[in-house]
């Protein structure tokens, strides 16, 4: 029995508050287990939830409400308009966030300066029943007042430390329930549905140090040591808050540098459009821009829809879309796509696709998934990150008990400062960020270049690739054939073989049939008629045409078909050896003509197999022609492994066969013919003609007709993976060091105990550090 599929709608929230992996996965688990949820994806990185749901069972608001009750901050999705996009409320959203924290972090810095010097008198343990006299800011005081007043000064001297802990117990709270709120909201929250995350470190910390703070200044008598007055950790507490804000709000800012490239690439669609309607010029909001419109592209105006030039020509900067800078001449018939610069002459367009149909929108969908999508290698940080709280806390617990236990003179001050020590200095956030922001950053890289990676699991197989398989027509050769040569068998007049091979051609999208049609020209006309037509995927066409049977296609075709091919065979010989492709055409059963087909191989085709060979890359040629043909075009390009004659599903075969002996292999080929090679490889590339982004097959669409941006997505790759390990290594070596020291054992050697005030400040700069070491694949060279 089949089970009834359950329909489901999509819904993407905003989430605010996420600061490391714990979080996302706290989010995440919540979602996951509301009724009706089949799936949820939560983007650390975009500050977003992607909940795939049953409409029956819950709704959009009750998912809102689920990541509100757990002390993140949700809202159902704006509706978006002319003027403000869902884009542009994800940026103002990460600027006020941004902003927010900086406010706090800044304001708390400065009472935390405040309250750091107004602690100083308290250090040292300076009892208020003390002698004075040796005090010498107490003598400057006496000589310098009247003799009445100096009487009640050693009295207000032994007042003030009680006035400065009030005032400074005062500060804390204020800076706890104001700046540090959330903290200690999302730990509660997390601890009534059983979670843990960065929150709840932060608020065990401090809150640690504020109870034994606020313990030690309401009954100082019970932690007085040999007459000295308790210190207290006031201070500690606002200066830990503000750092950790402080460096939340320096990832918030960084964030938003990361995701810059999407930002401008969705800004690059125009608001408006010039269009002709009822003889009419009008200016319209574009989302009110119908396919079939013409639109009037006047010269450095940006098209505002995909089209097709219906009157005028001239150059079209594509640059945003493949990263070239020299424009492209377009005219009448050619495809033009929107947000590319029309730069010399007015042109007319009519739109063929608007909104989410566009190249540009289906560029920015790609970006948002590939950014939003995890990498292999992230698993490990999050299998980490789920335990790693609640390990830390018992760390912390374990400290303590030592620093009670082992000394020789425990003192619970020292190990409430371990203790907390360890609490503060752990950090999930940089395990979290280490591999999303590599992503994210290189995928905007990528783009600029004119290079789509979907996702990070493709940039993490494309960086272990080790042999490139090139197509050859279309990918290794220009894509453009034309007939260079043509023998006609004797006893058959050009013409007529012309025009019966151009008619039976033409009902075939192959590119070599393209050829021969052009070919014949005129001499086509009138078309005859055709039927039965029957194309052989790699072979060619059956077809009658006049009522003869045609055949059109290999040598090895017309051989299978009974047809003797030896009056043409040297002259194809001749042909395949200077890298021509040869076509046969047979009539009622004879061999009546041969066409030489050339297509060029791209200028730049031996240094970029030249460069793949530097990077220690093997390289394959992969088609269905002819072997000699094949092993010409290798010879020209500098491939050194050809497999020829094999048709598609023999490329698929090949393919199997270079994973079989253990290669990891790409396949580089135009999206279209080579779909399933495309699909069996480890990485399937496409090399796009700018409207074919969407490939199902390619994991890897290279928007520019230049094989070099092989290399660069390699090349690419390669540095994120070694980016993405630096962060994960530093982010492992970080927390491995620092919370052992921060739990002090380096204290019974070097007598190092670290502040609590300085542990804050490493578990800041531990995740900086790690976004700003991905933020410099924004400027890695990709040659």
């Amino acid at each position: 029995m089949t089970a009834m599929s359950v329909p489901t709608e999509t819904v993407t929230l905003p989430v605010e508050g996420m600061t490391c992996a714990a979080c996302q996965a706290t989010v995440q688990r919540a979602l996951s287990t509301q009724p009706g949820v089949t799936k949820a994806a939560v983007n650390l990185m975009m500050n977003e939830a992607t909940v795939h749901f049953d409409p029956a069972a819950t709704s959009p608001g009750q998912l809102v409400a689920a990541i509100n009750d757990i002390g993140y901050v949700s809202r159902l999705p704006l509706a978006a308009d002319a003027t403000s996009s869902a884009d542009d409320q994800r940026e103002q959203q990460q600027r006020r966030e941004y902003e927010t924290l900086r406010a706090k972090s800044l304001v708390s810095l400065a009472i935390g300066a405040v309250a750091m010097m107004a602690s100083m008198p308290l250090m040292g343990g300076r009892s208020p029943h003390a002698e004075h006299a040796g005090d010498p800011l107490l003598r400057w005081v006496m000589t310098a007042v009247d003799p009445p007043a100096r009487a009640a000064l050693p009295w207000l001297y032994a007042l003030a430390p009680q006035v400065l802990t009030y005032a400074l117990l005062a500060a804390t709270i204020l800076v706890m329930t104001w700046a540090g709120r959330h903290f200690y909201t999302r730990a509660w929250s997390g601890l009534t549905h059983g979670t843990a995350d960065m929150s709840t470190l932060i608020a065990v910390g401090t809150g640690a140090a504020f109870l034994y703070s606020l313990a030690a200044t309401l009954t100082p008598q019970w932690f007085v040591t040999d007459g000295a007055r308790p210190d207290v950790y006031y201070e500690a507490v606002i200066i830990i808050i503000a750092l950790v804000l402080l460096g939340n709000a320096m990832e918030a800012r960084a964030k938003t540098q990361t995701t810059r490239a999407l930002r401008q690439l969705a800004k690059l669609q125009a608001s408006s459009a010039r269009v002709r309607r009822d003889g009419q010029e009008l200016d319209i909001p574009i989302a009110e821009v119908r396919a079939g419109d013409i639109v009037l592209v006047r010269p450095g105006e940006r098209f505002p829809v995909d089209g097709e030039i219906t009157s005028g020509s001239g150059a079209v900067d594509e640059s945003m879309l493949t990263g070239e800078s020299m424009p492209v001449e377009k005219a009448v018939g050619d495809r033009v796509i929107g947000a590319t610069v029309n730069k010399t002459a007015a042109l007319e367009v009519r739109a063929t696709a608007i909104g989410t149909t566009s190249v540009l929108a289906r560029i920015v969908t790609l970006m948002k998934e590939a950014q939003g999508s995890q990498a292999p290698i992230q698993r490990l940080a999050d299998r980490i990150s789920a335990v790693f709280v609640p390990v830390v806390i018992l760390i912390a617990i374990a400290t303590f008990a030592a620093w009670m236990v082992l000394p020789e003179t425990p003192s619970f001050a020292s190990a409430i400062t371990a203790a907390v020590s360890v609490l503060i200095i752990a950090c999930p956030c940089a395990m979290g960020l280490a591999v999303p922001t590599a992503v994210l950053v290189a995928s905007g890289r990528g783009a600029a270049a004119g290079i789509l990676i979907k996702g990070g699991e493709p940039l993490e197989r494309l960086a272990a690739v080790d042999t490139v398989v090139f197509d050859k027509t279309g990918t290794l050769t220009e894509g453009t054939p034309h007939v260079a040569d043509m023998l006609i068998a004797p006893g058959h007049q050009r013409q007529t073989v012309l025009r019966v091979a151009a008619a039976l051609e033409s009902h075939s999208e192959h590119p070599l049939a393209k050829a021969v049609v052009a070919a014949a020209g005129p001499l086509a006309e009138p078309q005859p008629a055709v039927d039965n037509v029957i194309a052989l995927p790699g072979k060619g066409v059956f077809g009658i045409v006049d009522g003869t049977h045609v055949i059109a296609g290999t040598e090895a075709l017309l051989r299978a078909s009974g047809v003797d091919v030896t009056p043409l065979e040297s002259r194809a010989r001749e042909w395949a050896a200077e890298a021509n492709t040869v076509i046969f055409v047979a009539m009622a059963g004879q061999a009546v003509a041969a066409f030489a087909i050339a297509d060029t191989v791209r200028p730049n085709a031996r240094a970029v197999v030249a460069a793949l060979r530097g990077h220690g890359l093997r390289t394959v040629m992969l088609t269905g022609d002819r072997r000699a043909t094949a092993e010409a075009v290798a010879k020209h390009a500098g491939v050194n492994e050809v497999i020829a004659e094999v048709l598609p599903d023999g490329k698929v075969a090949a393919i199997k066969a270079l994973q079989a002996a253990g290669q990891v292999v790409a396949m580089v080929g135009d999206g279209l013919n080579d779909a399933p090679a495309l699909a069996q490889a480890d990485i399937g590339m496409a090399m796009a003609s700018g409207t074919d982004i969407a490939s199902e097959a390619a994991s890897v669409t290279l928007m520019r007709s230049d094989l070099a941006s092989v290399t660069e997505a390699i090349v690419l790759a390669r540095k994120t993976m070694r980016t993405m390990k630096q962060n994960l290594f530093w982010a492992f070596v970080y927390n491995v060091i620092g919370i052992p020291v921060a739990a002090g054992v380096l204290y019974p050697v070097f007598g190092i105990l670290l502040s609590p005030i300085l542990a804050s400040a490493a578990m800041a700069f531990s995740s900086v550090s790690v976004v700003s070491n991905s933020l410099r694949l924004r400027a890695v060279k990709l040659s």
